[in-house]
């Protein structure tokens, strides 16, 4: 299973990106008009085509971030929102990235990676936070695929990779989801604890 730069580059040149709503997810838009601070530093990793970049940037939040591998992705970020930074569309591996940030949002990219990296993802996204940062968003609570994205996981998997890292504060059934996902996202807000690099 090879989720590399040309497998994701050739979903959005052919339009095959099934889990792109063509808008905000309702339970994102809700946390981002709960948000006050405008100078957050926000990263949305695999954020695709990333409707939630382009309502916060319209927001008035000009820290926003969005690392994909798929330069179409991006591309069409750029073209809907023209005023959006090209410096803030990172064509490159969240895995990779040498950045901090205040916020990490969630959003169909956990469920888009190999499960194998997930803990390697709670590692990542703790070293790349700032003191007290907070992933948030949404994690599918359903078992979908095996053999090809999206994959799937419940709560109990979910809280096992990140307690070590993070406080869970907020990991429930999202009640303002799309119809057709109605009952099979969480919405989650985890907090960085500060722990002893012997962890890693």
């Amino acid at each position: 299973m090879d989720l590399n730069k040309d497998f994701w580059e050739d979903r959005y040149k052919t339009n095959d990106i099934g889990w792109d709503l063509g808008e905000i997810s309702p339970p994102l838009k809700v946390y981002f008009d709960q948000l006050t601070n405008k100078n957050l530093k926000i990263l949305i990793p695999g954020g695709g085509n990333s409707y939630e970049a382009e309502y916060l940037h319209n927001k008035g939040f000009k820290n926003v971030y969005v690392v994909d591998l798929s330069k179409t992705a991006l591309q069409n970020i750029k073209i809907r929102v023209p005023s959006f930074p090209s410096s803030q569309l990172i064509q490159d591996n969240f895995f990779d990235l040498d950045m901090t940030f205040d916020l990490i949002i969630e959003q169909t990219f956990f469920c888009a990676i190999d499960p194998n990296l997930r803990q390697a993802y709670a590692v990542k996204a703790h070293e790349m936070l700032k003191d007290n940062g907070k992933v948030a968003g949404l994690l599918f609570d359903a078992p979908l695929n095996d053999t090809h994205p999206p994959f799937g996981g419940c709560k109990t998997e979910y809280i096992e990779y990140f307690k070590p890292y993070f406080e869970i504060k907020v990991m429930e059934e999202a009640y303002n989801s799309i119809n057709p996902r109605q009952g099979k996202e969480l919405f989650f807000i985890i907090q960085k604890k500060k722990i002893s690099s012997t962890v890693y």
